[in-house]
């Protein structure tokens, strides 16, 4: 059976049909049969900021803060539209999601980005459980007034994410993951060269093509340089995430992998639609942990882009964003 998705605009993709139980395993074959390379990989440059136009973009949008608790928590809101709450990676602070992908999104959503308390320019004690994470969403989203949205995340945000599906799924419509794992045990681990890099205090170029791109894709290391470049954009940056709250990451992913949670059975059992988007080669969590599940998840759509990285919204912004904001406005009509 041929299964088609909406296309970008300036590119055919060819997709074929996958097993993932009931779900859908899309892989995009880039840059083959005589794809242009360098059109493939070229993104629009966000235009310097013009102080005379009020829209907000991910550039210039305001650090903002939730009281919570007798703490604050930091975000950044930009579009408008059903709202969308991105969790996110480990180290990441307000400035480590590409502006490009989410103004991308922000143009039928709005997008919600934040730390977790404790981390970055939120206030308070930083969790050490996936539940305690996950209560940084909670309390951020009813601060905003919102009753239900959609929930994403990247990385180690994508295990927050699944938190708030499995524990929380009456707040959620539908789920984004990228770039990230079931919960649980799982066959195939980080790469050593991961391992590495990540631990080094202050990253540098080279380091985030290892550790977000494809370094043996010369392509992909330029839309690291333009990924990179266009988040240097920004003139009022977020504070950067302080080491020593480092192994709350860790404590907070060791509790998401012995899952006392049965956060593994009870994605197995949901109905909310996900989407799972991952890279050929995931330096961090390979797609290959997904297929573990196969024909286990009825509401699962797994989309593995080639010659990408675990930042492969970052190497490809607006395609990537194109078919989340497909899949969730498809989803959407099936609900009216």
């Amino acid at each position: 059976m041929k299964i088609s998705l909406p296309a970008p605009d300036y590119q055919r993709w060819s997709i074929r049909n996958g097993l993932l139980g009931s779900s859908l395993l899309v892989y995009l074959h880039l840059c083959l049969g005589g794809c242009n390379t360098a059109d493939s990989n070229s993104v629009k440059h966000s235009p310097d900021i013009d102080t005379t136009v009020s829209k907000i973009t991910a550039v210039n949008a305001p650090t903002k803060f939730a009281e919570v608790d007798g703490h604050k928590i930091a975000y950044r809101r930009i579009g408008q539209g059903e709202p969308l709450i991105l969790c996110s990676r480990f180290r990441g602070n307000l400035d480590s999601w590409d502006p490009a992908f989410l103004d991308a999104l922000a143009e039928e959503h709005t997008v919600v980005t934040f730390n977790y308390s404790g981390f970055g320019s939120s206030t308070g004690i930083p969790p050490t459980t996936m539940a305690g994470f996950a209560k940084d969403v909670l309390d951020l989203s009813a601060s905003l007034g919102y009753d239900k949205f959609i929930i994403g995340g990247w990385s180690f945000g994508g295990a927050v994410a699944q938190n708030i599906i499995t524990e929380h799924p009456e707040k959620v419509s539908q789920a984004i993951l990228i770039g990230t794992r079931p919960p649980g045990k799982i066959s195939h681990s980080f790469e050593e060269s991961f391992l590495r890099v990540s631990r080094i205090p202050h990253n540098t170029l080279e380091d985030e093509v290892i550790l977000f791109f494809e370094p043996a894709w010369e392509p992909s290391v330029e839309a690291a340089r333009r990924s990179h470049d266009r988040i240097a954009q920004r003139k009022e940056m977020d504070a950067r995430i302080d080491e020593k709250v480092w192994p709350d990451y860790i404590a907070g992913f060791a509790d998401f992998t012995a899952d006392p949670y049965k956060s593994r059975e009870k994605l197995c059992n949901t109905r909310l639609p996900i989407m799972v988007i991952s890279a050929d080669h995931e330096v961090c969590f390979p797609p290959e942990n997904w297929f573990e599940l196969n024909r286990k998840l009825p509401t699962t759509q797994l989309v593995v882009i080639p010659r990408t990285g675990h930042g492969v919204h970052h190497e490809y912004p607006e395609l990537v964003s194109q078919y989340i904001t497909s899949f969730l406005r498809d989803r959407q009509r099936k609900l009216q």
